[in-house]
């Protein structure tokens, strides 16, 4: 069997992210025949006893005519309450689109720190579970409208390269207004389109661009590939292609781009921690503290910091730098930023008897470590 079938016709849990350029028209408008075509051929697979979560763009797109909005706006504030709008008309025209099939969808919001977070984490996976298990197709969208600018994915590529980790998914299938990865633009001449990316080596020469030229989208082929690197990290293969291209990529036949696999699954929180989060400080290590937590792979104790940046609180992420100030891990801190100055340089032992036994704990878990 041709191994680009075969990736993608054994995939029984599939993560479908679509674009907001290929379900809304130029002016801002939900189309209503491209989600009624999209449900067409997610139904389909769902029929086959495929899982799908749909990971959907358009909820700022589609909040834009309503609000006589021309563009796409560059405030946060006003992409905000776009998304507030076009949200309810998107979630609504799919639960139409849908129940068609005798489908019912679910509506899933995620901010990168639901994901972060333990206990967030373990709740999105539990609910994007449940609502597979009730034959329900999962709509998943980064939840503008509260998101800020530290917590946001940035665009939904990035978002579901991580829902199809978080989900253990088979195959991640990206749908664009491209039909694959080329060379460079592909409307010049002498371009070229790739069929397969096996590593890094297939993308050398490759020049890609931003987002399109409807102008409602924030990604683009950057953050394509980006998502692919991140989804293949994870060794879940890729597809990328154009929406009218889906029902023939999820049956396997050889259309768009196949990236495949290129690593052994790591545990997903940690995986999620290394790709969804910004870091809010900085930990300074010193030599002996980097030994301990890239070489042995130990957690951090507050003996080994020498200086702290930055303003966070127990629990957010940070970043862990060595004495040239290059990050070499990121974790998921215990104490707040104001705390850890009196602390450095000390045993947690010294810190225990002083301050009370609270104080004996690791400044950064093992568990909760990601080497960078």
């Amino acid at each position: 069997m041709d191994p680009v079938r075969e990736a993608v016709t054994t995939a029984r849990r599939i993560v479908v992210k679509i674009g907001s350029s290929s379900l809304t028209t130029a002016d801002g408008g939900l189309d209503a025949a491209r989600v009624d075509a999209l449900a067409d051929v997610v139904a389909q697979a769902s029929r086959a006893g495929r899982e799908v979560v749909l990971v959907s763009s358009g909820a700022i797109a589609a909040g834009l005519a309503p609000l006589g909005i021309p563009r796409r706006p560059r405030d946060l504030a006003t992409q905000q309450a776009a998304a507030s709008v076009g949200q309810g008309l998107l979630i609504g025209r799919y639960a139409a689109a849908f129940a068609r099939h005798g489908l019912t969808v679910g509506q899933v919001l995620l901010t990168a720190d639901d994901v972060t977070r333990r206990a967030h984490y373990r709740n999105a996976f539990r609910t994007l579970r449940k609502l597979l298990d009730f034959k329900t197709v999962p709509i998943v969208n980064e939840n503008d409208t509260v998101a800020t600018d530290e917590i946001r994915f940035g665009d939904n590529d990035r978002l579901a390269a991580l829902v199809a980790a978080l989900v253990d998914a088979d195959l991640l299938v990206l749908l664009s207004d491209v039909d694959a990865l080329y060379t460079g633009d592909p409307r010049k001449p002498g371009t070229r389109k790739i069929d397969e990316v096996r590593d890094e080596t297939d993308l050398a020469g490759v020049t890609v661009g931003g987002a399109g030229r409807a102008g409602v989208g924030t990604g683009g082929m950057v953050t394509k590939v980006e998502a692919a690197r991140i989804a293949t990290g994870f060794g879940i293969p890729v597809v990328l292609t154009a929406a009218p291209h889906a029902a023939a990529a999820l049956a396997g036949e050889p259309v768009g781009t196949l990236f495949h696999r290129v690593g052994q699954r790591p545990a997903a929180r940690l995986f999620w921690l290394a790709h969804a989060t910004s870091p809010r400080g900085r930990l300074h290590l010193d030599p002996g503290a980097v030994q301990a937590v890239v070489a042995r792979r130990k957690s951090l104790l507050p003996a080994g910091i020498t200086a702290v940046d930055g303003v966070f609180t127990a629990g957010d992420p940070v970043d862990l730098v060595d004495s040239e100030g290059a990050p070499v891990a990121r974790g998921l801190v215990n104490y707040d930023a104001v705390e850890l100055p009196a602390l450095l340089g000390r045993s947690t032992g010294d810190l225990a008897a002083e301050l009370g036994p609270g104080y004996e704990r690791e400044v950064v878990h093992r568990d909760d470590l990601v080497l960078l």
